[in-house]
Protein backbone atom coordinates (compact mmCIF):
# COMPACT_ATOMS: atom_id res chain seq x y z
CA UNK A 1 0.00 0.00 0.00
CA UNK A 2 1.16 3.26 -0.85
CA UNK A 3 1.73 6.02 2.01
CA UNK A 4 -0.92 8.31 2.88
CA UNK A 5 1.19 10.28 5.26
CA UNK A 6 4.82 10.03 6.35
CA UNK A 7 7.18 10.77 9.25
CA UNK A 8 10.49 11.73 8.77
CA UNK A 9 12.61 11.82 11.77
CA UNK A 10 15.50 14.53 11.66
CA UNK A 11 15.76 17.60 10.01
CA UNK A 12 19.95 17.50 8.71
CA UNK A 13 20.80 16.59 4.99
CA UNK A 14 19.46 13.45 5.19
CA UNK A 15 16.17 14.33 6.37
CA UNK A 16 15.70 17.17 4.02
CA UNK A 17 16.56 15.14 0.95
CA UNK A 18 14.43 12.21 2.17
CA UNK A 19 11.86 14.90 2.56
CA UNK A 20 12.23 16.30 -0.43
CA UNK A 21 12.51 12.70 -2.79
CA UNK A 22 9.45 11.63 -0.47
CA UNK A 23 7.32 14.71 -2.12
CA UNK A 24 8.39 14.26 -5.64
CA UNK A 25 7.57 9.74 -5.52
CA UNK A 26 4.42 10.47 -3.52
CA UNK A 27 3.40 13.83 -4.65
CA UNK A 28 -0.01 12.95 -2.65
CA UNK A 29 0.87 12.01 0.64
CA UNK A 30 1.23 13.94 3.72
CA UNK A 31 4.48 14.43 4.96
CA UNK A 32 5.84 15.84 8.31
CA UNK A 33 9.23 16.41 9.05
CA UNK A 34 10.67 16.28 12.46
CA UNK A 35 13.85 18.07 14.16
CA UNK A 36 14.95 18.48 17.99
CA UNK A 37 16.72 21.73 17.16
CA UNK A 38 14.67 24.96 16.01
CA UNK A 39 17.42 25.11 13.09
CA UNK A 40 17.09 22.43 10.39
CA UNK A 41 20.60 21.23 8.81
CA UNK A 42 22.15 18.97 11.07
CA UNK A 43 25.65 19.31 10.67
CA UNK A 44 25.84 21.88 8.10
CA UNK A 45 26.26 25.27 9.09
CA UNK A 46 27.56 28.40 7.52
CA UNK A 47 27.30 31.92 8.82
CA UNK A 48 28.30 35.25 6.99
CA UNK A 49 30.02 37.26 10.02
CA UNK A 50 31.44 40.58 9.76
CA UNK A 51 35.19 41.49 10.85
CA UNK A 52 37.06 44.07 11.48
CA UNK A 53 40.52 44.76 11.17
CA UNK A 54 43.35 47.51 10.95
CA UNK A 55 44.69 47.39 7.06
CA UNK A 56 48.45 47.82 6.69
CA UNK A 57 48.19 51.97 6.66
CA UNK A 58 46.65 51.63 10.21
CA UNK A 59 43.05 52.20 8.65
CA UNK A 60 40.33 50.82 10.62
CA UNK A 61 38.13 48.43 7.71
CA UNK A 62 35.71 45.67 7.85
CA UNK A 63 34.87 42.53 5.49
CA UNK A 64 32.36 39.86 5.46
CA UNK A 65 33.47 35.95 5.29
CA UNK A 66 31.79 32.75 5.04
CA UNK A 67 32.43 30.29 7.95
CA UNK A 68 31.69 26.98 8.13
CA UNK A 69 30.76 24.66 11.31
CA UNK A 70 30.71 21.57 9.32
CA UNK A 71 31.64 20.07 5.45
CA UNK A 72 32.98 22.91 3.55
CA UNK A 73 33.78 21.83 -0.29
CA UNK A 74 32.70 19.03 -1.90
CA UNK A 75 34.08 16.66 -4.60
CA UNK A 76 32.10 16.68 -7.69
CA UNK A 77 31.56 12.91 -8.08
CA UNK A 78 28.43 12.28 -5.75
CA UNK A 79 25.72 12.87 -8.52
CA UNK A 80 23.16 12.77 -6.01
CA UNK A 81 24.43 16.38 -4.65
CA UNK A 82 24.59 17.28 -8.51
CA UNK A 83 21.08 16.15 -9.29
CA UNK A 84 19.98 18.47 -6.54
CA UNK A 85 21.79 21.77 -7.21
CA UNK A 86 19.91 21.12 -10.18
CA UNK A 87 16.49 20.24 -8.99
CA UNK A 88 16.59 22.89 -6.62
CA UNK A 89 18.59 25.71 -9.60
CA UNK A 90 21.54 26.26 -7.55
CA UNK A 91 23.27 26.44 -10.52
CA UNK A 92 24.33 30.26 -10.58
CA UNK A 93 25.78 29.58 -6.40
CA UNK A 94 28.48 27.80 -7.43
CA UNK A 95 31.85 28.36 -6.74
CA UNK A 96 34.14 25.83 -8.17
CA UNK A 97 37.92 25.10 -7.77
CA UNK A 98 39.51 24.03 -11.01
CA UNK A 99 41.76 20.63 -10.72
CA UNK A 100 44.81 23.10 -11.78
CA UNK A 101 44.68 25.12 -8.99
CA UNK A 102 47.45 25.18 -5.99
CA UNK A 103 44.29 24.22 -3.58
CA UNK A 104 43.79 21.14 -5.75
CA UNK A 105 47.29 19.91 -6.35
CA UNK A 106 48.81 20.74 -2.91
CA UNK A 107 48.02 18.62 -0.06
CA UNK A 108 50.07 18.38 3.08
CA UNK A 109 50.50 16.03 6.02
CA UNK A 110 52.19 17.10 9.34
CA UNK A 111 54.90 15.12 10.53
CA UNK A 112 57.31 15.82 12.98
CA UNK A 113 59.80 12.48 12.54
CA UNK A 114 59.68 14.05 8.85
CA UNK A 115 60.31 17.60 9.10
CA UNK A 116 57.19 18.73 9.56
CA UNK A 117 54.83 19.63 7.03
CA UNK A 118 55.05 17.45 4.00
CA UNK A 119 53.52 18.03 0.54
CA UNK A 120 51.80 15.22 -0.49
CA UNK A 121 52.92 14.19 -4.21
CA UNK A 122 50.79 14.42 -7.03
CA UNK A 123 52.26 13.94 -9.93
CA UNK A 124 55.49 12.01 -10.97
CA UNK A 125 57.83 14.61 -10.98
CA UNK A 126 57.13 15.52 -7.15
CA UNK A 127 58.38 12.00 -6.25
CA UNK A 128 62.27 13.64 -7.29
CA UNK A 129 61.93 16.46 -5.19
CA UNK A 130 64.61 16.49 -2.24
CA UNK A 131 61.78 18.39 -0.10
CA UNK A 132 59.90 15.08 -0.23
CA UNK A 133 62.66 12.81 -0.59
CA UNK A 134 61.42 11.07 2.48
CA UNK A 135 57.32 11.06 2.54
CA UNK A 136 57.65 10.10 -1.48
CA UNK A 137 59.89 7.55 -0.71
CA UNK A 138 57.82 5.78 1.22
CA UNK A 139 54.56 6.43 -0.04
CA UNK A 140 56.36 5.10 -3.33
CA UNK A 141 58.19 2.05 -2.44
CA UNK A 142 55.29 0.53 -0.09
CA UNK A 143 53.19 0.84 -3.31
CA UNK A 144 55.21 -0.54 -5.88
CA UNK A 145 55.75 -3.81 -3.74
CA UNK A 146 52.44 -4.11 -2.57
CA UNK A 147 51.60 -6.87 -6.38
CA UNK A 148 54.17 -8.90 -5.35
CA UNK A 149 53.26 -9.56 -1.96
CA UNK A 150 51.67 -12.50 -1.46
CA UNK A 151 47.87 -12.82 -0.57
CA UNK A 152 47.26 -12.60 2.95
CA UNK A 153 43.60 -12.12 3.75
CA UNK A 154 42.63 -14.62 6.43
CA UNK A 155 40.03 -17.38 5.10
CA UNK A 156 36.51 -16.63 6.46
CA UNK A 157 37.94 -13.08 7.19
CA UNK A 158 34.57 -10.94 6.41
CA UNK A 159 35.64 -7.16 7.51
CA UNK A 160 38.52 -6.00 9.32
CA UNK A 161 39.98 -2.44 10.37
CA UNK A 162 41.12 -0.09 7.88
CA UNK A 163 44.41 -0.19 10.07
CA UNK A 164 44.75 -3.64 9.92
CA UNK A 165 43.71 -4.01 6.29
CA UNK A 166 46.23 -1.48 4.82
CA UNK A 167 49.15 -2.53 7.29
CA UNK A 168 48.48 -6.04 6.02
CA UNK A 169 48.95 -4.86 2.54
CA UNK A 170 51.59 -1.83 2.89
CA UNK A 171 53.30 -2.11 6.24
CA UNK A 172 52.36 -0.66 9.56
CA UNK A 173 54.02 2.89 8.56
CA UNK A 174 52.51 3.51 5.85
CA UNK A 175 49.18 2.35 7.57
CA UNK A 176 50.02 5.00 10.30
CA UNK A 177 50.59 8.12 8.51
CA UNK A 178 48.58 7.53 5.14
CA UNK A 179 45.80 5.25 6.55
CA UNK A 180 45.53 7.14 10.18
CA UNK A 181 45.38 10.74 8.02
CA UNK A 182 43.36 9.81 5.32
CA UNK A 183 40.47 8.17 8.45
CA UNK A 184 40.87 11.63 10.79
CA UNK A 185 40.25 14.17 7.44
CA UNK A 186 37.02 11.85 6.87
CA UNK A 187 35.64 10.14 9.83
CA UNK A 188 37.64 11.84 12.91
CA UNK A 189 38.04 8.22 13.83
CA UNK A 190 41.10 5.89 14.68
CA UNK A 191 41.94 3.71 11.61
CA UNK A 192 42.38 0.74 14.23
CA UNK A 193 38.78 1.16 15.49
CA UNK A 194 36.76 1.69 11.83
CA UNK A 195 35.28 -1.14 9.67
CA UNK A 196 37.39 -1.57 6.11
CA UNK A 197 34.20 -2.90 4.18
CA UNK A 198 31.66 0.02 6.02
CA UNK A 199 33.93 2.79 5.39
CA UNK A 200 36.14 2.57 2.14
CA UNK A 201 34.53 -1.14 0.65
CA UNK A 202 36.02 -0.18 -2.83
CA UNK A 203 39.41 -1.25 -1.39
CA UNK A 204 38.23 -4.56 -0.25
CA UNK A 205 36.91 -4.77 -3.21
CA UNK A 206 39.86 -4.24 -5.08
CA UNK A 207 41.82 -6.52 -3.39
CA UNK A 208 39.48 -9.89 -4.19
CA UNK A 209 40.01 -8.02 -8.10
CA UNK A 210 43.56 -8.57 -7.57
CA UNK A 211 43.46 -11.73 -6.67
CA UNK A 212 44.98 -10.68 -3.01
CA UNK A 213 46.53 -7.18 -4.51
CA UNK A 214 45.03 -3.52 -3.67
CA UNK A 215 46.96 -2.18 -6.47
CA UNK A 216 46.58 -5.16 -9.21
CA UNK A 217 42.83 -4.50 -8.50
CA UNK A 218 42.77 -0.82 -8.86
CA UNK A 219 44.59 -1.14 -12.38
CA UNK A 220 42.03 -3.51 -13.36
CA UNK A 221 38.64 -2.69 -14.57
CA UNK A 222 35.84 -3.64 -13.04
CA UNK A 223 33.56 -6.13 -13.94
CA UNK A 224 30.64 -4.61 -16.09
CA UNK A 225 27.09 -4.06 -14.44
CA UNK A 226 24.89 -6.97 -14.77
CA UNK A 227 20.92 -6.29 -15.67
CA UNK A 228 20.21 -5.99 -12.32
CA UNK A 229 22.58 -3.95 -11.33
CA UNK A 230 21.61 -1.08 -13.94
CA UNK A 231 23.46 2.18 -13.71
CA UNK A 232 21.07 4.87 -11.69
CA UNK A 233 20.01 7.94 -14.05
CA UNK A 234 20.12 10.99 -12.32
CA UNK A 235 18.89 14.42 -13.68
CA UNK A 236 21.95 16.82 -14.06
CA UNK A 237 21.34 19.29 -16.09
CA UNK A 238 24.71 20.96 -17.67
CA UNK A 239 25.97 20.32 -14.57
CA UNK A 240 28.10 17.42 -15.69
CA UNK A 241 29.99 19.52 -18.24
CA UNK A 242 30.59 22.83 -15.27
CA UNK A 243 32.29 19.68 -13.32
CA UNK A 244 34.27 18.55 -15.66
CA UNK A 245 37.69 20.05 -14.70
CA UNK A 246 37.08 20.83 -11.02
CA UNK A 247 38.32 19.29 -7.29
CA UNK A 248 35.69 20.70 -5.55
CA UNK A 249 32.89 23.20 -5.09
CA UNK A 250 30.94 25.24 -2.50
CA UNK A 251 28.22 27.55 -2.45
CA UNK A 252 28.72 31.88 -2.17
CA UNK A 253 26.92 31.46 0.68
CA UNK A 254 28.71 28.14 1.73
CA UNK A 255 27.45 24.78 1.90
CA UNK A 256 24.10 25.94 4.07
CA UNK A 257 22.67 27.15 0.73
CA UNK A 258 22.04 22.99 0.21
CA UNK A 259 20.21 22.93 3.13
CA UNK A 260 18.57 26.19 3.07
CA UNK A 261 17.18 25.49 -0.48
CA UNK A 262 16.06 22.98 0.86
CA UNK A 263 13.99 23.76 3.84
CA UNK A 264 12.85 26.39 1.51
CA UNK A 265 11.22 24.16 -0.72
CA UNK A 266 9.62 22.18 1.93
CA UNK A 267 8.25 25.10 4.06
CA UNK A 268 6.62 26.20 0.88
CA UNK A 269 5.03 22.77 -0.15
CA UNK A 270 1.53 22.24 0.42
CA UNK A 271 1.81 18.67 1.64
CA UNK A 272 4.90 19.37 3.88
CA UNK A 273 4.96 20.09 7.68
CA UNK A 274 7.75 21.19 9.00
CA UNK A 275 8.25 20.71 13.31
CA UNK A 276 11.41 22.64 14.36
CA UNK A 277 12.02 22.37 17.58
CA UNK A 278 9.91 19.13 18.10
CA UNK A 279 11.65 15.85 19.77
CA UNK A 280 10.10 12.64 19.22
CA UNK A 281 10.08 10.69 22.62
CA UNK A 282 8.78 7.69 21.72
CA UNK A 283 8.14 5.20 18.89
CA UNK A 284 5.27 2.41 19.18
CA UNK A 285 2.54 -0.02 16.77
CA UNK A 286 -0.31 -0.21 17.71
CA UNK A 287 -0.99 -3.78 18.33
CA UNK A 288 -4.89 -3.54 16.89
CA UNK A 289 -4.69 -0.94 14.26
CA UNK A 290 -0.77 -1.87 13.16
CA UNK A 291 -0.19 1.59 12.93
CA UNK A 292 2.67 3.82 14.19
CA UNK A 293 2.38 5.92 16.77
CA UNK A 294 4.68 8.88 17.90
CA UNK A 295 5.09 10.53 21.14
CA UNK A 296 6.26 13.86 20.78
CA UNK A 297 7.78 16.34 23.50
CA UNK A 298 4.34 18.33 23.57
CA UNK A 299 2.67 15.02 24.46
CA UNK A 300 0.87 14.73 21.37
CA UNK A 301 0.14 11.81 19.30
CA UNK A 302 0.44 11.18 15.61
CA UNK A 303 0.37 7.95 13.32
CA UNK A 304 1.66 8.08 10.37
CA UNK A 305 1.48 4.85 8.05
CA UNK A 306 5.19 4.99 7.30
CA UNK A 307 8.30 5.92 9.07
CA UNK A 308 11.98 7.47 7.69
CA UNK A 309 14.02 7.67 10.21
CA UNK A 310 17.36 9.61 9.82
CA UNK A 311 18.39 9.98 13.76
CA UNK A 312 21.69 9.00 15.00
CA UNK A 313 21.03 4.92 15.90
CA UNK A 314 21.66 5.24 19.34
CA UNK A 315 18.75 8.10 19.34
CA UNK A 316 16.32 5.94 18.03
CA UNK A 317 16.95 3.11 20.35
CA UNK A 318 16.04 5.21 23.00
CA UNK A 319 12.39 6.21 21.10
CA UNK A 320 11.64 2.25 21.24
CA UNK A 321 9.93 0.19 23.39
CA UNK A 322 11.08 -3.57 24.68
CA UNK A 323 8.03 -4.63 22.38
CA UNK A 324 9.60 -3.59 19.17
CA UNK A 325 13.08 -3.74 19.45
CA UNK A 326 15.28 -3.44 16.52
CA UNK A 327 19.06 -4.85 16.42
CA UNK A 328 22.80 -3.13 16.71
CA UNK A 329 21.26 0.67 17.35
CA UNK A 330 24.10 0.55 19.87
CA UNK A 331 26.62 -1.30 18.59
CA UNK A 332 28.51 1.88 17.39
CA UNK A 333 30.26 4.31 19.21
CA UNK A 334 29.91 8.33 17.87
CA UNK A 335 33.25 10.46 17.86
CA UNK A 336 32.53 14.37 18.73
CA UNK A 337 34.74 16.93 16.74
CA UNK A 338 35.27 20.71 17.45
CA UNK A 339 35.68 22.68 14.59
CA UNK A 340 37.51 26.30 15.11
CA UNK A 341 37.25 28.59 12.26
CA UNK A 342 40.38 31.29 12.61
CA UNK A 343 40.37 34.85 10.38
CA UNK A 344 43.38 36.59 10.42
CA UNK A 345 44.32 39.84 8.50
CA UNK A 346 46.82 38.85 5.57
CA UNK A 347 49.86 39.74 6.15
CA UNK A 348 51.74 42.84 3.76
CA UNK A 349 53.42 41.14 0.32
CA UNK A 350 56.66 41.92 1.63
CA UNK A 351 55.76 39.11 4.47
CA UNK A 352 55.66 35.62 4.23
CA UNK A 353 52.18 34.25 3.74
CA UNK A 354 50.57 32.69 7.28
CA UNK A 355 50.25 29.30 5.27
CA UNK A 356 51.88 27.44 1.93
CA UNK A 357 49.48 27.70 -1.21
CA UNK A 358 47.68 24.43 -0.32
CA UNK A 359 44.00 22.91 0.83
CA UNK A 360 45.68 22.29 4.48
CA UNK A 361 47.01 19.43 5.86
CA UNK A 362 46.16 16.27 7.98
CA UNK A 363 48.37 14.81 10.96
CA UNK A 364 48.57 10.91 11.15
CA UNK A 365 48.25 9.37 14.17
CA UNK A 366 51.15 9.67 16.71
CA UNK A 367 53.92 6.87 16.30
CA UNK A 368 53.05 6.00 20.60
CA UNK A 369 48.77 6.66 20.11
CA UNK A 370 46.72 9.25 20.69
CA UNK A 371 47.51 9.24 24.78
CA UNK A 372 51.02 10.22 25.32
CA UNK A 373 51.18 14.05 24.90
CA UNK A 374 52.67 14.20 21.71
CA UNK A 375 49.70 15.69 20.10
CA UNK A 376 48.64 17.55 22.93
CA UNK A 377 45.32 19.55 22.00
CA UNK A 378 44.10 16.78 19.53
CA UNK A 379 44.82 18.41 16.26
CA UNK A 380 43.38 16.18 13.39
CA UNK A 381 43.67 18.90 10.48
CA UNK A 382 43.74 22.33 9.32
CA UNK A 383 41.95 23.82 6.36
CA UNK A 384 43.61 26.40 4.35
CA UNK A 385 39.95 27.80 3.57
CA UNK A 386 41.54 30.87 1.73
CA UNK A 387 43.01 29.23 -0.40
CA UNK A 388 39.62 27.46 -2.17
CA UNK A 389 36.38 29.56 -1.09
CA UNK A 390 38.01 33.15 -0.99
CA UNK A 391 35.47 34.16 -3.32
CA UNK A 392 32.98 33.39 -0.65
CA UNK A 393 34.41 36.75 1.04
CA UNK A 394 33.87 40.83 0.66
CA UNK A 395 37.94 41.29 0.76
CA UNK A 396 41.24 39.69 0.10
CA UNK A 397 42.55 41.14 2.63
CA UNK A 398 42.06 38.32 5.84
CA UNK A 399 42.77 34.59 6.05
CA UNK A 400 40.70 31.83 6.96
CA UNK A 401 41.71 29.02 8.53
CA UNK A 402 39.69 26.10 10.18
CA UNK A 403 41.27 23.59 12.90
CA UNK A 404 39.60 19.99 13.44
CA UNK A 405 40.26 18.64 17.17
CA UNK A 406 39.21 16.08 19.07
CA UNK A 407 37.98 12.83 17.65
CA UNK A 408 40.18 9.90 18.77
CA UNK A 409 41.84 12.35 21.24
CA UNK A 410 39.00 12.01 23.66
CA UNK A 411 39.95 14.44 26.27
CA UNK A 412 40.29 16.71 23.56
CA UNK A 413 36.98 16.86 22.69
CA UNK A 414 35.81 19.46 24.46
CA UNK A 415 33.91 22.66 24.02
CA UNK A 416 36.74 24.82 25.79
CA UNK A 417 39.33 25.72 23.75
CA UNK A 418 42.60 27.38 25.11
CA UNK A 419 43.23 29.98 21.97
CA UNK A 420 46.73 30.91 22.74
CA UNK A 421 48.03 27.54 22.78
CA UNK A 422 46.50 26.63 19.69
CA UNK A 423 48.23 29.07 17.73
CA UNK A 424 51.12 28.50 19.36
CA UNK A 425 50.94 24.97 18.01
CA UNK A 426 49.98 25.83 14.64
CA UNK A 427 52.70 28.35 14.23
CA UNK A 428 54.87 24.83 15.20
CA UNK A 429 53.36 23.20 12.41
CA UNK A 430 53.60 26.24 9.40
CA UNK A 431 56.97 27.14 10.43
CA UNK A 432 56.06 30.99 11.71
CA UNK A 433 54.69 32.77 14.00
CA UNK A 434 50.81 33.42 13.43
CA UNK A 435 49.69 36.73 14.08
CA UNK A 436 46.86 37.57 17.01
CA UNK A 437 42.99 36.40 15.17
CA UNK A 438 40.85 39.15 14.25
CA UNK A 439 38.02 36.24 14.59
CA UNK A 440 37.83 33.05 16.51
CA UNK A 441 35.00 31.09 16.70
CA UNK A 442 34.09 27.51 18.39
CA UNK A 443 31.92 25.15 17.60
CA UNK A 444 31.97 21.63 19.52
CA UNK A 445 29.80 19.00 17.22
CA UNK A 446 29.01 16.69 19.85
CA UNK A 447 28.60 12.93 18.89
CA UNK A 448 28.71 14.03 14.70
CA UNK A 449 30.32 11.12 13.07
CA UNK A 450 29.36 7.65 13.67
CA UNK A 451 32.49 5.33 13.62
CA UNK A 452 31.60 1.92 11.81
CA UNK A 453 33.00 -0.92 13.63
CA UNK A 454 34.29 -3.97 12.11
CA UNK A 455 31.52 -6.31 11.13
CA UNK A 456 28.61 -2.74 10.66
CA UNK A 457 28.18 -3.80 7.35
CA UNK A 458 26.62 -7.66 8.08
CA UNK A 459 24.77 -5.55 11.12
CA UNK A 460 23.17 -3.47 8.99
CA UNK A 461 22.08 -6.07 6.66
CA UNK A 462 20.55 -7.67 9.62
CA UNK A 463 18.53 -4.34 10.61
CA UNK A 464 17.32 -4.36 6.96
CA UNK A 465 16.24 -7.62 7.16
CA UNK A 466 14.36 -7.12 10.67
CA UNK A 467 12.65 -3.63 9.01
CA UNK A 468 11.19 -6.22 6.21
CA UNK A 469 9.51 -8.03 8.85
CA UNK A 470 6.87 -8.25 10.70
CA UNK A 471 5.76 -6.58 12.82
CA UNK A 472 7.88 -3.40 10.79
CA UNK A 473 6.40 -4.89 7.32
CA UNK A 474 8.97 -2.40 5.15
CA UNK A 475 6.97 0.60 6.50
CA UNK A 476 9.95 2.73 7.86
CA UNK A 477 13.51 2.64 6.80
CA UNK A 478 16.56 3.82 9.07
CA UNK A 479 18.62 5.68 6.76
CA UNK A 480 21.70 8.18 7.48
CA UNK A 481 25.31 8.60 8.32
CA UNK A 482 24.87 5.91 11.12
CA UNK A 483 23.66 3.26 8.52
CA UNK A 484 25.39 4.15 5.21
CA UNK A 485 28.19 6.85 4.41
CA UNK A 486 28.77 10.22 6.48
CA UNK A 487 29.79 12.03 3.17
CA UNK A 488 27.55 14.85 1.75
CA UNK A 489 27.04 12.83 -1.00
CA UNK A 490 25.95 10.00 0.84
CA UNK A 491 23.73 11.26 3.02
CA UNK A 492 21.58 13.29 -0.07
CA UNK A 493 21.47 9.80 -1.94
CA UNK A 494 20.11 7.92 1.39
CA UNK A 495 17.47 10.52 1.21
CA UNK A 496 17.18 10.15 -2.29
CA UNK A 497 16.64 6.18 -1.98
CA UNK A 498 14.10 6.98 1.15
CA UNK A 499 10.78 4.90 0.18
CA UNK A 500 12.10 3.32 -3.10
CA UNK A 501 10.30 0.36 -2.33
CA UNK A 502 6.79 1.39 -1.16
CA UNK A 503 4.47 0.65 -3.64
Amino acid sequence: MAPTSIAVLGGGLTGLSAAFYLTRRFPTARIAVYNAEARFGGWVRSDRVRVSYTNHDGKLENADVVLEAGPRTLRPNARSVLELIHLLNLSPTLLTVPKSSHAARSRFLYIPEYGGLCRLPSAPLDFLSPSRRHIGRLLLSSVAREPFKRRNRRPGLDDESVDDFVARRFGSEWSRIFASSLVHGIYAADARRLSLRSAFPSLWEAEERGNGSVVSGILRRSPPLTSVEEPTSYELGHLQDTMRDVSVYSFREGIGTLTNALVKYLREHPNVSMYGGVRITGLRINPRRKQFELITTAMESVSPTHVVSTLPLFRLHGLLTPAIPLPHLTANTYTSVTVVNLVFPRPPSSSSPLHPEGFGYLVPRPPDGYFNGNNRLGILGCVFDSSSTAAQDSSDAVVKMTIMLGGPYVSCSLPQVNVPNLLSELSTHLGRTLPEPILVKVHHNQHCIPLYSVGHSQRMEELEHVLASEPWAGRMEVIGAGVGGVSVGDCVEAGRNAGRFWS
